[in-house]
């Protein structure tokens, strides 16, 4: 493709890229503005164009990828940094953790807390908290769906009684 078919090529896209355009940016003016862009990309790089590939998607592929890097830029320059943080000497939280000597006690009163509750609340409930599905449940224990979903929202009201501040 010589350089004056490339051009009319161009020119004869210009609606297609400002349907696309729209489309990605829902804006005229930056609808406008990404057409230019892309045009100019598309003429510099006019000598990467391969003969037998589809015009039209490589340039709204090059639409597509100036459309999400300037996005990225956007969204870089609105992330906010606190300049008067000490970035490097985080503050340490020291409330909490299963590592310190108040999270092991917490840990403890809520495994015998659990380890209380009757046995057609804490099955179900250990069950749900080790990760199996309400129907994997149901199966195992060989009972209702309802009445598994019903046990564990039993067990979680009975252990927020009882540990109330805690959790």
């Amino acid at each position: 493709m010589n350089a004056t078919q490339f051009q009319k090529s161009l020119l004869g896209m210009q609606d297609y890229m400002r349907n696309f355009a729209l489309s990605l940016t829902t804006d005229v003016e930056d609808a406008e503005d990404l057409v230019q862009d892309t045009s100019l990309k598309v003429l510099s790089n006019q000598d990467k164009f391969v003969d037998n590939v589809n015009f039209k998607g490589w340039v709204l592929t090059i639409m597509r990828n100036i459309f999400i890097n300037n996005y990225h830029k956007v969204v870089r320059s609105q992330s906010i940094i606190d300049s008067s943080m000490d970035l490097y000497n985080v503050p340490v939280m020291n409330e909490g953790g299963h590592t310190t000597p108040e999270g092991s006690m917490d840990i403890k009163e809520i495994t015998a807390t659990i380890e209380n509750l009757s046995d057609t609340l804490k099955e179900p409930f250990s069950m749900y908290v080790s990760g199996y599905k309400y129907n994997e449940i149901a199966e195992a224990l060989d009972i209702p769906l309802g009445t598994v979903k019903s046990r564990i929202f039993f067990a979680r009201r009975e252990l927020q009684e009882k540990l109330g501040d805690m959790i």
